[in-house]
């Protein structure tokens, strides 16, 4: 018969022999679920639902122009990755989420679903209301809940950022540690992106700025990488996705309305306020078109005329920075444009079109000074996944002509598809 003590102690062991073979039986649920997913992408076999789970740096919002994020990316990638796959993708990223709100909302938006894969991404707001601690165990309930579905699971670390968030820019690193150790304990694939930002902002501190719509979040160029990294992780295979053109049509909202005999609204710098409206009256001659004219200034001047544009409620905004306008210095010059373009977009998804035009397709004869501006420009637009009017090289199409003959190409897509 066992003493007091050594029941004590004979019960103690077998706990911690329970909760080893639980911990055992975690990982390998984790290892089981992801080789199931990699079968079925390879075999191309079932439609795959892949179900995006994180904050507002997950969500469609204003940071990746609003019609896209990382997770429509992702999809690009697996699709060429695997040419045979039937993906379903969802993105359930909600603004201002920590991993307590994200647990409060799993069942309904997430595993309501029934997915096969789950790719997590949180941590920029835990990281200022949550301790390592709770951000771990919350985590770690995330993922639980995820296999107890039948779900795989991707953990995903976050972008860096701009140094001025002071208190986010002091925890982050820990938060990313902290599920670097989640992913371990789980036995589930990490993808780091908080390790591929900083690498680069090592390695160039340029190209990391050009990741950023602004001091937290990453715009496209930021979500490509994201999907380019989450892609690698889930395959074992390196995927670029450099060159993914923006969404086509690029002036949706604004065909929908002519073609109903609609005004529309639109802002504009020159000499898009009247370039554009001619243009459109090509297609439709009976056109209403309510023009404010957006004057331009220094880059400062045009950021600061921005920040009215969504209480403005257009159906269209062009933005046209003049080549002149050059910035303090390149860091000024891309947050500044990203804020102008920022401000020109709505806070969630996109209810109205937006349009860049490029200084060239205006002032063919730039000096080089003027093209390494454009050059910025061009990047930083593409970081916002919106449509721009550019003049390819040894085109001297006058700049009505050019604005006209892509005012006509996407009218075409969108007609196209709207017949489907």
């Amino acid at each position: 018969m066992l003493t007091g003590e050594k029941l004590a102690v004979f019960l103690l062991i077998g706990y911690l022999s329970a909760i080893i073979q639980i911990n055992a039986a975690e990982k390998e649920t984790g290892k089981i679920l992801m080789n199931d997913l990699r079968g079925a992408l390879d075999k191309g076999e079932k439609n795959l639902k892949i179900v995006c789970f994180g904050d507002s740096i997950t969500g469609v919002y204003y940071h990746t122009g609003g019609k896209r994020a990382w997770g429509d990316m992702l999809r690009i990638a697996l699709n060429k990755l695997y040419p045979n796959a039937k993906l379903e993708l969802y993105n359930a990223g909600i603004s201002g989420n920590t991993t307590e709100k994200g647990l409060k909302r799993i069942d309904r938006d997430v595993l309501a679903l029934k997915p096969q894969l789950v790719v997590v991404m949180f941590g920029m707001n835990d990281c200022a209301k949550n301790t390592p601690q709770v951000f771990h165990d919350n985590l770690k309930k995330i993922v639980q809940k995820c296999f107890d579905a039948g779900s795989a699971v991707v953990l995903c670390t976050q972008n860096s950022i701009y140094p001025e968030d002071v208190r986010r820019s002091k925890t982050l690193g820990t938060y990313a540690e902290v599920i670097h150790t989640v992913a371990m304990e789980m036995s589930v694939p990490l993808a780091d992106c908080y390790h591929a930002c900083e690498d680069l902002r090592t390695t160039n501190p340029g190209a990391w700025k050009l990741l950023m719509s602004e001091t937290i979040h990453p715009n496209m160029n930021g979500h490509r990488l994201f999907a380019e990294v989450i892609a690698g992780t889930i395959s074992g295979k390196k995927i670029n996705l450099n060159g993914v053109p923006p969404p086509s049509p690029g002036m949706s909202f604004t065909f929908e309305k002519l073609s109903r005999k609609q005004s529309i609204n639109f802002i504009a710098m020159p000499p898009c306020d009247t370039i554009i409206p001619a243009a459109l009256k090509k297609l439709y001659p009976d056109a209403v078109i309510n023009v404010t004219l957006w004057p331009c200034g220094q880059l400062n001047e045009l950021e600061l005329w921005s920040k009215d544009i969504r209480g403005k409620k257009p159906d269209l905004v062009a933005i046209a920075v003049p080549a002149e306008i050059q910035g303090k210095n390149d860091e000024n010059f891309i947050r500044s444009y990203n804020w102008i373009l920022n401000w020109s977009i709505p806070l969630g998804k996109a209810e109205w079109d937006i349009v860049a035009v490029l200084p060239s397709v205006i002032n063919p004869h730039l000096s080089a000074v003027e093209l390494d501006r454009e050059n910025l420009a061009r990047q930083i637009i593409i970081g916002k996944d919106i449509g721009f009017i550019e003049r390819k090289d040894g085109d001297e199409s006058g700049t009505a002509e050019l604005i006209l003959h892509w005012i006509h190409s996407q009218h075409k897509v969108w007609y196209e598809t709207r017949k489907q």
